[in-house]
């Protein structure tokens, strides 16, 4: 028999899964990046270091050897499960959970809750949302308190991690030792435990309901291995998000690329490709062909529109969205969302252009480019850093901070008392705003707090800008809309010739390490893709306010005859 499903599939592309049980295709797997490699290190160095805190705090957890083991184990009420190992009856549903806690008891038995353990954030902001927070310490759900205006991120990596939960939760239903209420956890990279309601209709994607349809799918595909015949396959390539760092990227993205195949626009799911294709809409050309304005009525007002719109938007959160997308691509080039008049991003006399770079939870390094329309006596042209390479404590990572901080301010203040406008600006205010925040609870005796974020981050008119918010709002891509790639559309080249942030971890441990003259070079290199990072959001901006005009505009587009 095929070799059964495990729970961590549950999301994973159909393709895929059928080539990691075909033999004959082991030939296109390629090994980890160093990227993959190091997150894979981390992750597993972070699930060492919960297991041991919970071994610590909790004497009586108990490590499973086998399923069986595992079984006795919970029949037999024990109050911690480590590595559980469960399966269903037929053998075709597998999973390993990383911690079993006893929620409670039944007429049937005891009940058990699955938790897992995420080197990744976990929870967003959330307005109307609530999630149940708890430690490794104190396990229990009734033991924590309820965090208001947060819900889980709609990443896919939470959605993967909550569908695995509901898959662990099938698995203790199918031997009456799950929990009642549906619960499961996820333990953070911070050490803390969120308690995910599996059959939540806030989580229409990623819940008990979704998992059933999705392990369905998966367990047909099964069936249809064993009954193929030979040197034959019962799944074809299609775009998924695990694409980019797929072992089998290699043999799928040529087929897909030849076929100019209508999952390579950004971001489409399985079902949504099954029906475009259904419905004539096979090839990026013949999708960029739709009317996107009456994707939007149909979307809006279903059974208003007649044609493939109206078949196909009701089953798409933005259908309009996509049309867009595959025009780009079809046009090569970004696209303008808006009109000459109505495109930029406001300017200052001083800008400052900031971008900061972390290890893990750890900010090292806060950098700035300083960009003024005229001479300004005390402010000086160019890039400022605030590092540090030594020992990365929340002490040191705080001082770093502070020093940045005045000076960023002194310059604020310099401009203003000169009479000149002044504005910062970052890519993606998230992250920025996220380590600002880290960095002032609590704040050191001398320097800022949060009271100072919230002035200068509130001042009106805006001093802090978004470039990512800028961009995304006026320019249309064929998929992603990250810094590399709109800088680079604005004709900003990096320096580097792997410019990323996932490089750039690897590069901070050798800049940290005992070689001095490869320490010495790597530091060079983080403080240049520093540098470059925020001269990037300087090129960018001063596109939006230029060349980005003349741009086609994403309603311009003439479908080729020939497709």
């Amino acid at each position: 028999m095929t070799k059964p499903l495990h729970t961590s599939e549950i999301d994973a592309c159909l393709h895929k899964i059928e080539l990691k049980r075909t033999e004959p295709f082991s030939h296109f797997r390629h090994t980890l990046s160093d990227e993959q490699e190091r997150r894979r290190k981390e992750a597993e160095q972070l699930r060492e270091r919960v297991v041991a805190e919970l071994l610590a705090t909790h004497p009586d957890a108990v490590t499973a050897n086998s399923s069986e083991h595992t079984l006795d184990l919970l029949t037999a009420g024990t109050t911690i499960v480590l590595r559980g190992r469960l399966s269903n009856e037929s053998r075709t549903l597998t999973t390993t959970v990383p911690v079993l806690v006893r929620v409670g008891k039944t007429n049937e038995g005891f009940s058990y809750a699955p938790l897992i353990i995420k080197n990744h954030e976990i929870t967003e902001s959330a307005t109307t949302r609530s999630l149940q927070k708890t430690t490794v310490t104190e396990l229990l759900p009734t033991t924590g308190e309820e965090i208001t205006g947060v819900g889980l991120r709609s990443t896919p990596g939470v959605r993967r991690d909550t569908l695995a939960l509901a898959g662990m939760s099938r698995l203790l239903a199918d031997h009456r030792l799950n929990d009642p209420k549906w619960r499961g956890g996820i333990i953070d990279r911070r050490g803390d435990l969120y308690w995910v309601p599996l059959d939540s209709d806030y989580y229409p994607k990623a819940n008990l309901a979704q998992f059933d349809q999705l392990v369905a799918e998966r367990l047909d595909l099964l069936v249809a291995i064993d009954n193929r015949e030979p040197d034959s396959m019962v799944s074809d390539p299609y775009w998924h998000r695990e694409c980019t760092e797929c072992e089998f990227s290699k043999y799928c993205q040529p087929v897909l690329e030849e076929l100019d195949d209508v999952s390579l626009v950004r971001f489409s799911n399985y079902s949504q490709q099954h029906l475009m294709r259904a419905n004539g809409i096979s090839t990026r050309a013949k999708l960029a062909e739709l009317d996107p304005v009456k994707a939007q009525k149909a979307k809006v007002h279903p059974n208003s529109v007649g044609g493939v719109e109206g078949v196909l938007a009701p089953s798409f959160d933005r259908l309009d969205d996509l049309i867009y997308r595959a025009r780009s691509y079809e046009m090569k080039t970004m696209l303008r969302i808006f009109e000459p008049a109505k495109m930029g991003c406001p300017t200052a006399d001083v800008e400052i252009d900031v971008d900061m770079e972390s290890y893990g939870d750890s900010t090292y390094l806060w950098g700035a480019y300083v960009s003024t329309k005229s001479p300004i006596e005390g402010i000086a042209e160019g890039y400022q850093a605030f590092f540090n390479f030594d020992e990365l404590t929340f002490e040191s990572e705080q001082r770093i901070f502070q020093e940045f901080w005045q000076w960023f301010m002194g310059q604020r203040e310099i401009a203003v008392s000169a009479g000149k406008s002044f504005a910062g600006y970052c890519f993606w205010e998230h992250a920025e705003n996220s380590m600002m925040n880290r960095a002032v609870t609590p704040p050191l005796p001398n320097g800022p707090k949060m009271a100072d974020l919230e002035e200068f981050r509130g001042a009106n008119p805006k001093q802090w800008l978004d470039m990512h918010a800028y961009a995304k709002n006026q320019i249309q891509t064929a998929g992603q809309s990250g810094l590399k790639q709109m800088a680079v559309a604005a004709g900003f080249q990096w320096r580097d010739e792997a410019p990323s942030g996932e490089a750039s971890m690897s590069w901070y441990e050798v800049a940290i390490g005992a070689a001095p003259a490869e320490a010495q070079a790597s530091q060079e290199r983080l403080l240049q893709y520093n540098e470059d990072d925020c001269r990037a959001t300087k090129a960018l901006r001063d596109w939006l306010n230029a060349d980005a005009q003349n741009l086609p505009h994403r309603d311009d587009f003439q479908p080729n005859s020939t497709h």
